[in-house]
């Protein structure tokens, strides 16, 4: 008699049009969907209304830019908000960043304009990528957008006012050998996984395969690791010492790194010699904004919303090979410890340097 006591208690909380409200907080959705929930939490796409660098940024566009300038980054990190007008935040779901109810709102998402829109229906029908999904307290629709990387472009590409490409992660992917084999953002960043799609506590149902809502990405060490390869030689050459570092980007079917163009990816080599000499050389992989007027953008907000020019781009296309070279004024016979670190700069406002960079790859040799 358990189960259908939680069966009904499940269908008189949620499954009335008078109780569920859409949108509806995540902590709804988790009532029956916990596993799927507790995943979510730990992503950014449920930190990205909440972190408190985004919240700086934030701050500084409107401050700079006034209610335009909170219209365009609400746009993406509270997209629920954005859609019912919510731009005060005063709703508890709109807090939540890319919460449920707006991934599963989508009805479909058109390319036709200057940037990728997303239709969204706010009702007590959600779609997913699940053709045989059932639920006792909404109802579901199966949505093929949902299965394609698509769904992923109204947040991963966007140009600004001026018609600048600001995030071009989506089409990146799209001119990428990946997406000509048939593969999806979903592959990488969503992989299938065995899982309840709703609590057995609540329904019975045999393990299935669901998408993995953490999402990781790019603070991700495992995603890091897995995208980025690189390995080093070290030879003598004359009085000098020759580093060769070959870097790869394996698998990302996006540039390394992608996204906000303040990211960088940062490779640094040093050379410190038991006779005393030390020395250090970096590599950056980035792509540098400038404004119409020529002048690089350093804050975030302002690349976003004035940036109109891209003054250099040294980062790594999927697939692509480089090979970088250092030369170092150690002569033979002087033992050397070497050390590359690799390390992924995701934001300019951060405090500390937990906040604003991960260390993901360390190679060390000893040459005597």
């Amino acid at each position: 008699m358990l189960l259908p006591l939680l069966l009904l208690a499940v269908a008189s909380h949620a499954g009335s049009a008078g109780v569920l409200e859409t949108p509806s907080s995540a902590e709804v959705c988790g009532r029956c969907h916990r596993s799927i929930l507790e995943a979510w939490k730990s992503s950014s796409h449920a930190q990205a209304m909440e972190s408190r660098l985004f919240q700086d940024v934030l701050d500084l566009a409107e401050a700079d830019f006034g209610a335009a300038g909170r219209k365009v980054c609400l746009e993406c990190h509270s997209p629920v908000g954005a859609r019912t007008g919510d731009f005060s935040l005063v709703r508890k779901v709109s807090w939540e960043g890319v919460t449920c109810d707006f991934c599963h709102s989508i009805q479909s998402v058109s390319m036709s304009g200057p940037n990728p829109k997303a239709t969204v229906a706010f009702t007590l029908t959600k779609t997913g990528p699940l053709k045989d999904s059932e639920s006792t307290g909404h109802a579901t629709a199966f949505s093929n957008v949902h299965t394609t990387s698509l769904v992923c472009a109204p947040c991963h590409e966007y140009r600004n006012a001026l018609g600048f490409p600001v995030l071009t992660t989506y089409s990146e992917f799209k001119n990428s050998v990946y997406a000509k084999e048939g593969k999806e953002c979903q592959s990488c960043h969503m992989s299938r996984v065995a899982g309840d799609v709703v609590d057995p506590k609540i329904r019975r149902s045999s393990v299935a395969k669901i998408n993995l809502h953490q999402m990781p990405g790019s603070h991700s060490l495992e995603q890091l690791n897995s995208a980025f390869k690189a390995q080093w030689n070290a030879v003598r050459e004359g009085n000098q010492l020759k580093v060769t570092v070959e870097v790869a980007n394996q698998t990302a079917g996006h540039y390394l790194p992608t996204g906000s163009p303040l990211r960088q990816l940062v490779l640094e080599v040093r050379a410190d010699s038991y006779g005393g000499q030390h020395f250090s050389e970096e590599r950056v992989y980035a792509r540098k904004v400038a404004d119409q007027h020529g002048t690089v953008l350093m804050r975030e907000h302002f690349a976003f919303l004035r940036g109109a020019k891209v003054v250099s781009d040294t980062r790594l296309a999927p697939g692509e090979r480089r090979m970088e070279t250092f030369h170092f004024p150690i002569p033979a016979g002087s033992q050397t410890q070497l050390k590359a670190t690799f390390w992924y700069y995701y934001s300019p406002l951060a405090r500390t340097e937990s906040q604003k960079r991960i260390v993901f790859l360390t190679l060390n040799r000893l040459v005597q």
